[in-house]
């Protein structure tokens, strides 16, 4: 996931000068939560908070800051008739023009709450593989792509995903904390299937996806039985991956596919967690 932080550096490195916009605190519906950011220059913008009239008056008050006068500024706005949006909460927002100390500020917060996200372990930089780390590279994940094969990799590289050129995959898999995620889509079946034993093995991931076909999942699942795998961990595993009635083997479309279908179970087992801390705090 690309943060804010870095764009905020290269601009503060050619001495282009730029606010950052964020978001104070929240009342009621709004588009985005408190604690999002965005940064505004002369001539561009990057990242939300949430579009709309709220956004474009914020770039008109941020630009006023570039201007000269003041070095920040606060805004409350009403999210009902007077900015002409639908959500009626509240938003306040802090301008701040940038400097080294904002910039400083700015990256540790977004390494905190990249610490937060959910782990993604990818295995395999072939087609499916690229296409697959272009697609999750945004998303609120962190990312880690792995293959033996340093010249696998796209150059130039794509930025976000942690790129880790081994060949010892088993001990990426052993590493992994409890409730990661783990892609396999190795250019060999049989790392495939032994990346999937283990992982099953462990039993604490929250995805495991393999690429492959119907056959191929019935040829791994006897293995994994003859490994003493139980039935139950069996069953968990994901294959054919991005599933559903879309069939379509370009490796743009699986990437989409999967990236959603991730996500989904990813959310589920956020649900599921944040169900069972509720029961046990009653």
């Amino acid at each position: 996931m690309s943060g804010l932080a870095p764009i905020l550096r290269a601009l503060l490195k050619r001495a282009e000068p730029a606010v950052v916009v964020s978001v104070a605190a929240v009342k009621g519906s709004a588009p985005r939560e408190a604690g999002t950011h965005m940064i505004v220059t002369e001539e561009a913008s990057h990242g939300t908070i949430g579009g709309g009239s709220l956004e474009w008056e914020a770039m008109l008050r941020a630009r006023a800051l570039l201007g000269g006068g003041d070095a920040s500024a606060t805004m409350k706005l009403p999210l009902g008739p007077e900015l002409g949006q639908c959500c009626g909460g509240f938003v306040s927002l802090r301008l701040q023009r940038a400097d080294q100390a904002l910039c400083a500020e700015l990256e540790a917060v977004e390494e905190r709450e990249r610490q937060k996200l959910p782990l993604v372990l990818l295995f395999g930089a072939g087609h499916v593989g690229g296409a697959l780390a272009k697609a999750l590279a945004p998303l609120p994940l962190r990312l880690r792509w792995i293959d033996g094969r340093a010249d696998a990799f796209p150059d130039p590289a794509i930025a976000g995903p942690e790129v880790v050129v081994s060949e010892r995959l088993l001990d990426e898999v052993d590493a992994a904390p409890a409730g990661a995620a783990f892609l396999v889509l190795t250019h060999s079946h049989a790392l495939d299937s032994m990346i999937c034993a283990a992982a099953l093995q462990r039993g604490d991931f929250a995805y495991l996806g393999l690429i492959g076909s119907r056959t191929k999942r019935a040829q791994f699942e006897r293995g994994f039985r003859d490994l003493g795998i139980a039935e139950e961990r069996i069953a968990r595993l994901v294959c054919p991956i991005g599933g559903g009635r879309i069939r379509d083997k370009r490796p743009a479309v699986i990437a989409a596919l999967v990236a959603a279908e991730l996500l989904q179970a990813l959310a589920d087992v956020a649900a599921k967690d944040g169900a069972a801390k509720t029961g046990e705090a009653a």
